[in-house]
């Protein structure tokens, strides 16, 4: 495997949603002109912390994921500004941390890490594109969540909004594009997050 992850700097918005609300409608969304077909995906993802939740003090999240473009060990890192960077390593092939993972890891905690949450994620995937490219990507999440440390099981539905490469660069442009997403989501019946992520939601927080 290499050692070398990829870097992904995220921009995105969560909202919450209803099991029957239906999908926004993107017609007044500043550049977009097409929206592609849903792409399902089946994700299935573990998290690891400490004992004592070092990563999650350090707003660090650890997981281990397989399904969808992107399966693998990823690691997300404290929020800078607008966005996360996350850092993404192949998938393995027999489910131990890789050691460039670990290494990482190391500039935060060297405690022996646990079972955190397991989260399945029938997830449907929209790109939402414009003259220069891909704009976002939206993605329709049906979530099944377990507290690894307790059993507590919990189900919802959440949606996201990553900006993608042909995103607006400017500050402006950027807050723009979020408030008519924000509108159309309110107009069908989305509302803002009653969490901050899909692992706080999954430990009850």
């Amino acid at each position: 495997m290499t050692t070398d992850p990829q870097r992904t700097f995220e921009v995105e918005r969560k909202y919450d949603a209803d099991a029957g609300t239906p999908l926004p409608t993107w017609d007044d969304v500043p550049g977009v002109s097409a929206v592609s077909a849903g792409e399902l995906r089946e994700l299935d993802a573990r998290y690891f912390d400490t004992a004592d939740a070092a990563l999650a003090r350090n707003g660090v999240a650890l997981r281990r994921r397989t399904g969808g473009p992107d399966a693998g060990w990823h690691i997300k890192g404290p929020r800078q500004g607008d966005g996360r960077l996350e850092l993404g390593w192949p998938i393995d092939e027999d489910g131990r941390m890789p050691d460039a993972v670990a290494s990482v890891v190391a500039q935060w905690t060297d405690a022996e890490l646990l079972p955190l949450a397991r989260i399945e994620n029938h997830r449907t995937a929209y790109l939402l594109s414009g003259d220069d490219g891909v704009i976002a990507e939206f993605v329709d999440d049906r979530v099944r969540a377990t507290d690894l440390r307790t059993g507590a099981r919990r189900e919802w539905r959440e949606w996201e909004m990553e900006l993608g490469p042909a995103a607006p660069a400017d500050q402006h442009g950027r807050a723009a594009f979020f408030a008519a997403v924000e509108s159309a989501v309110l107009a069908s019946g989305g509302r803002p997050p009653s969490s901050g992520s899909k692992l706080a939601r999954a430990l009850g927080f």
